[in-house]
């Protein structure tokens, strides 16, 4: 019998966000595979592995996870787990992380023999728009999805109860779009439903004026760029005031 198809998801705890001045300090993850009805489901117990990053794990990162320098000091290096965590499964077909971008700068290519990606943070901006925000956490209790098990959830900022809470956006992102639809939106920057900052904040983009959407499309921020350029483009292209959800998801 052929093995399924899987994405695996993962979550790192690192001492900070710049490899290679920062390491990995605790991975976790969590499998969504595809079952026999064609509906996608998590699978196995998922796991975590703590990991030696080679450095002191500064204060300003041990307040969000709590993982102590005496805790890791005698785990196993990086390139001892992340191969082996990364790309278990012959049928594997993605990785998965909340905000991948973080993830791959740890999980390069060589460690992942070129894995795609799917980005659950960039793939909610599309398929759950309405959502008062977008991190793994506020998803989780607006969402509420099926079958999570609260405590296996918590707690925050430890990698497998993070990557279990992923997880379970991602399987329903899966049984709503496609795997080729959530790997290219994955690969874009993200379409931001909403204003981040300024004096348009939280105003939805199709709200704002002209003089407004023109400031953004040289912002510093890939996103805010990229969502100002298609709100730009669809209103050149004669594009009607107000936005469907479907309107997002064909962007």
């Amino acid at each position: 019998m052929a093995s399924p198809q899987i994405v695996r998801v993962i979550d790192l705890e690192t001492t900070g966000n710049a490899p290679p001045v920062h390491g990995v300090c605790e991975i976790g993850w969590q499998d969504v595979a595809l079952g026999n009805d064609g509906r996608w489901e998590l699978v196995g117990e998922g796991g975590s592995q703590l990991v030696n990053p080679g450095r002191m794990i500064p204060p300003v990162t041990q307040a969000v996870h709590h993982i102590l320098d005496e805790q890791v000091a005698d785990a196993p290096y990086w390139h001892d787990v992340a191969r082996r965590v990364l790309d278990p499964y012959p049928r594997r077909i993605a990785l998965a992380a909340h905000r991948a971008d973080f993830e791959q700068k740890f999980c390069t290519a060589p460690l992942t023999h070129g894995a795609d990606w799917i980005c659950t943070w960039k793939c909610a901006l599309r398929l759950w728009p309405d959502s008062p925000g977008f991190s793994n956490q506020m998803l989780r209790y607006w969402r509420r999805p099926h079958g999570i098990e609260h405590e296996r959830g918590l707690p925050a900022h430890r990698a497998f109860p993070d990557a279990y809470v992923t997880a379970f956006h991602l399987r329903d992102m899966l049984n709503e779009a496609s795997i080729a639809q959530l790997i290219e939106w994955s690969n874009l920057p993200g379409l931001l439903p909403r204003v981040r900052y300024g004096p348009d904040r939280g105003r939805e983009w199709t709200e704002i004026d002209d003089d407004s959407l023109d400031g953004f499309l040289s912002d510093r921020d890939e996103d805010v760029r990229y969502t100002a350029e298609q709100e730009l483009a669809r209103r050149q292209n004669g594009g009607a005031v107000g936005r469907t959800r479907e309107d997002w998801l064909l962007l």
